[in-house]
């Protein structure tokens, strides 16, 4: 690919959590800049200022609205993105601000977790051209209705992938207060190692099944265009983790993750399956998993991608009534090319969870990954006991 020169740095909250820090991410875009990059950022709001906004609209309605959601998210990342160009200029650079609508980010309807269909970067451009930096507020777009959209959770990450790929630039940083990515997070696994590269098809693996360095959205966009991306902490010019390729390991699997926050909504009965799916399509609830036996279904999902659950939640019960069941559940991926179609692996994993007196309720795979389903207050002690078998032993 041919150099543009282009840099796109993405900044999430606890980088621009106060004053202090967005001082301190002014100055590192400033040596970059220094070092003859033109510089597009990307940044999230400052610290917790989205969940003390959700807790506010929260307070004011159980269920709220996902677009008046999205008009009051969205004031977050436009807060973050003003102070950090007033502290660029303090740095002695031009600087402008956009909003997702003015950078050009284009979305789809849907509201409270829409999905990029098209990135219009001209006025970044010409102000590139004009030897600005350019701050982007992450996480928000605008719809062909000309709606306010926000892009889900991580959406700041795919805002920046995105731009990344239309202004082909030379490679992508999302910097954060973690050092890149690892064979597992390191609150829950001490052991945890940093990984210097990953393939993107691990990476969304990952990501899609709980890992927070990155969002499975912004790993597809760099995939399908090629961009480099790179893992890093806010505190380092250098280093982290590379998101591009795969290097050669001694061992198959390359990293486990877990998550213990999914809500299980099972139906059966012809009808109430059909019925159920129709509830969730019309809540664009963005499935974990999906199994269908017969007349019988199985969901997952984080109740996070649904702000409005109180509400999806009434209409299932009301709908499905004795054929619902929602529950609570867990589960841990080990993510690596090859293994799903490994038995030999899969054997291990549930031997390994059995050692560790963790039940199973379920065992899934795909060709890169092994995902194990057990109750919530086990997901910890299933993510240690598989990252000593897989990684540590290794």
């Amino acid at each position: 690919m041919t150099q543009t020169g282009i840099v796109v740095q993405k900044y999430g909250g606890s980088s621009v959590a106060d004053v202090d820090k967005i001082r301190l991410v002014a100055e590192r875009i400033a040596r970059t800049k220094a070092a003859g990059k033109k510089v597009v950022v990307v940044v999230s709001a400052m610290g917790k200022t989205t969940n003390a906004l959700i807790e506010k609209a929260k307070a004011v309605s159980p269920s709220p609205s996902r677009r008046e959601l999205d008009m009051l998210l969205t004031c977050g990342e436009r807060e973050a993105m003003a102070l950090l160009a007033m502290a660029v200029g303090e740095q002695g650079l031009e600087s402008i601000s956009f909003t997702g609508s003015q950078a050009g980010i284009m979305t789809n309807d849907r509201h409270s977790g829409a999905r990029i269909v098209e990135v219009r970067p001209f006025r970044i451009e010409d102000e590139l051209e004009r030897g600005k930096v350019v701050i982007v507020a992450g996480f928000q777009g605008v719809s062909y209705k000309r709606e306010v959209t926000t892009l889900g959770r991580g959406g700041s990450d795919t805002t920046a992938v995105a731009l990344a790929a239309a202004l082909r630039a030379d490679y992508c940083e999302i910097c954060s207060d973690v050092d890149g990515v690892y064979t597992a997070d390191p609150r829950v696994v001490s052991a945890a190692e940093l990984l210097h590269a990953i393939s993107h098809d691990e990476m969304l693996e990952l990501a899609a099944q709980g890992a927070k360095v990155l969002h499975d959205a912004s790993v597809e966009f760099a995939r399908k265009s090629g961009i480099a991306v790179y893992a890093r902490a806010t505190a380092k010019d250098g280093g982290g983790t590379r998101i591009d390729w795969s290097p050669e390991r001694e061992r198959q699997v390359a990293a486990v993750t877990g998550q213990g926050n999914l809500v299980r909504v099972k139906t059966s009965g012809g009808a109430s399956v059909e019925n159920c799916l129709q509830i969730l399509e019309a809540a664009s609830i963005p499935l974990t998993h999906l199994d269908l036996e017969g007349k019988e279904l199985r969901t997952w999902f984080t109740i996070a991608d649904v702000p409005d659950w109180a509400a999806v939640k009434h209409k299932l019960e009301t709908v499905l009534a004795d054929s619902l069941e929602i529950g609570e559940e867990g589960a841990v991926t080990m993510v690596g090319h090859g293994i799903g179609g490994n038995p030999g692996i899969i054997v291990r994993a549930r031997q390994t969870a059995i050692g560790a007196g963790v039940p199973l309720n379920a065992v899934s795979v795909s060709p890169l990954r092994i995902t194990l389903w057990c109750d919530r207050q086990h997901v910890d002690d299933l993510t240690r006991a598989l990252h000593k078998t897989f990684i540590e032993s290794v």
